[in-house]
């Protein structure tokens, strides 16, 4: 049984760590033409993991804290397109677009916003672009399960897409009125009957706790109705209220947000009813079932994160395409413009959409190899670490080890000569088991306003 009561004391604001240097530490000192090089020079033999960002909503949900643009209008839609396909067409000039692609994600925004045609028009050129996918390449698309159609389930299944993600948040109607997102049981099955009709490999549904109105008792409703859509994958995310980054969170009435403690009891009841119903906890907010390629990874240490979340499709790079989209490197990381007037200039010039990102020093990729290590497979080899960077870890991260005492001390998680390691408990806690590693921690230490609470 887990002990909750030591979590607490530790909800303070944190990274999500989706990467590291977080993209806070992004700036545009990081220069286009430094940038281009930088893809240019890329190892041909590493593969390929891609992100096409599909911004559109016709509603704001209010819990959301994506990049998202509100429209019903058909033609922006289609302009939005035809951008795409242009930006697609000045990549292929400075990245080599013959590499192996491992992984493909899209997401948004709503993805299936885009009619069957529409997407089937960005699917063929992305083909046409990037000839050689993998046999075995991870291809998926998040679903909002009220803007689904079997034309477009085709197209997604006919295209290879194996991995569909369904945004369902919470079944309780209180709470979807209060988050503006009314999706009833029956839509979801539904959605979910069409994405197995169409031999998707892998249907994932995203929950959210900490939202208005809930409680634990609506919470085991919602559950108990997932459970009988019989997913692969569950993930349930701790809502991150930061109405000071995303408007559309002050539409929500802070106080009809469960206190931290209700949250506890929600995470922890969650915790016993999904892992006594068949599945395993990976990380800090996932669950698969025992088959899940996910969790066969953790067993062997070769979980990886990135901005799609967790994967097992490690050692690629990974090309953000689209309005925000975020790319990754061997030591960088870069972002496209977030305006659309921006995006679209950019292109009408022949250039990519760079805005911004962050070249890694040797110390950034120093701690962002513990911080993924901990992140993923919640231990870190030191032996191993040792002899990658030539460097001991005990002396290195001599603060770090000290500031992680007191949740050695509440067995938290272990450390010996040659291994770190979480306990249950301690990986529910691992975005503050990393933060100690953060070298930008104290920069942002006293704005209480930079991240989401960890608990």
């Amino acid at each position: 049984m887990l002990d909750f009561s030591k979590f607490l004391k530790y909800s303070k604001p944190g990274p999500r760590y989706t990467s590291y240097p977080t993209a806070l530490e992004f700036s545009d000192s990081y220069a286009y033409d430094e940038y281009i090089k930088k893809i240019e020079s890329q190892d041909p033999s590493r593969p390929l993991s891609l992100y096409f960002h599909l911004p559109f909503c016709r509603n704001a949900c209010y819990f959301c804290g994506c990049n998202v643009v509100f429209t019903s209008k058909e033609d922006k839609m289609m302009r939005y397109v035809d951008y795409l396909k242009r930006e697609l067409q000045i990549l292929a000039k400075h990245l080599d677009t013959s590499r192996d692609v491992l992984q493909m994600h899209f997401g948004g925004g709503t993805p299936t916003f885009f009619s069957a045609p529409q997407l089937k028009e960005v699917i063929d050129e992305i083909k046409k672009v990037f000839p050689n996918f993998r046999s075995d390449a991870e291809i998926s698309c998040e679903i909002d399960p009220r803007h689904i159609t079997e034309d477009q389930m085709k197209v997604l299944s006919d295209a290879g897409f194996n991995r569909v993600s369904f945004g369902i948040q919470d079944f309780n109607e209180k709470v979807q009125v209060a988050v503006h997102r009314v999706q009833p049981y029956e839509i979801t099955k539904k959605a979910m009957d069409l994405a197995r009709k169409y031999n998707m490999v892998s249907v994932n549904v995203d929950l959210i706790y900490g939202l208005p109105f809930q409680s634990l008792e609506t919470f085991k409703e919602t559950l108990r109705l997932s459970l009988t859509l019989d997913p692969d994958r569950f993930a349930v995310f701790n809502y991150a209220h930061v109405p000071w980054m995303k408007k559309t969170m002050r539409k929500i009435d802070e106080t009809t947000l469960p206190r931290p403690d209700e949250k506890l009891e929600i995470m922890k009841y969650t915790i016993d009813y999904l892992t006594s119903n068949g599945y395993k906890m990976v990380g800090m907010d996932h669950f698969a079932k025992p088959e899940d390629e996910l969790f066969k990874a953790i067993e062997k240490g070769e979980l990886h994160r990135n901005f799609q979340g967790y994967t097992t499709k490690g050692g690629a790079d990974l090309i953000g395409v689209g309005l925000t989209s975020i790319g990754e490197g061997v030591d960088s990381y870069n972002q496209n413009f977030k305006d659309m007037k921006e995006y679209e200039a950019a292109i009408e010039e022949g250039k990519l959409p760079f805005e911004r990102g962050i070249v890694l020093n040797e110390d950034d990729l120093i701690r962002q190899y513990v911080i993924m290590e901990l992140m993923s497979n919640f231990k870190l080899d030191i032996d191993r670490f040792n002899k990658k960077f030539d460097v001991d870890f005990n002396t290195y991260f001599a603060d770090a080890l000290e500031a992680l005492k007191p949740f050695q001390e509440e067995d938290l998680l272990s450390i010996s000569e040659n291994k770190i390691e979480c306990s249950q408990t301690g990986t529910l806690l691992i975005r503050n088991i990393c933060m100690p590693f953060d070298a930008y921690m104290k920069k942002h230490a006293a704005n209480k306003k930079t991240f989401s609470k960890t608990v």
